[in-house]
């Protein structure tokens, strides 16, 4: 359990710093064949991630209470930073459709999950 959670972990710091270069924090304009690198080495990181989270299993009520309270988290986290960005983008009118589509596909998602949630459990 703990070598798992380190591999998690580590492979979480891993997307958020391929995340971080798209942000050209170094200041110079990225060569194609690089950001096209950054772009594979993203994906193939995030297919790892997502395979973390999917096999991701509870052993006990403490387990699953810990894990439902990080997809809340995360989901209010997520959206309140999409509605930052959706505010602050009005304020200079030119909204990005993709803040909007995200927003509107993660309300989607949480509602399609309590339906399922209901349903089958």
């Amino acid at each position: 359990m703990k070598n798992n959670l380190l591999q998690e972990i580590s492979i979480s710091l891993i997307l958020i710093v391929l995340l971080g270069l798209f942000l050209n924090p170094f200041g110079f304009w990225m060569p194609d064949a690089l950001v096209m690198m950054i772009i594979l080495g993203l994906i193939v990181v995030f297919a790892i991630f997502s395979g973390f989270m999917w096999k991701e299993r509870a052993q006990d009520e403490r387990e699953a209470l810990h894990r439902m309270l990080a997809g809340r988290v995360s989901y209010l986290i997520g959206t309140g930073i999409l509605m930052l960005g959706i505010i602050v983008q009005s304020f200079r009118h030119e909204i990005d459709s993709w803040l909007v589509f995200t927003l509107g596909a993660m309300i989607l998602a949480k509602i399609f999950g309590v339906i399922y949630g209901r349903k089958n459990h």
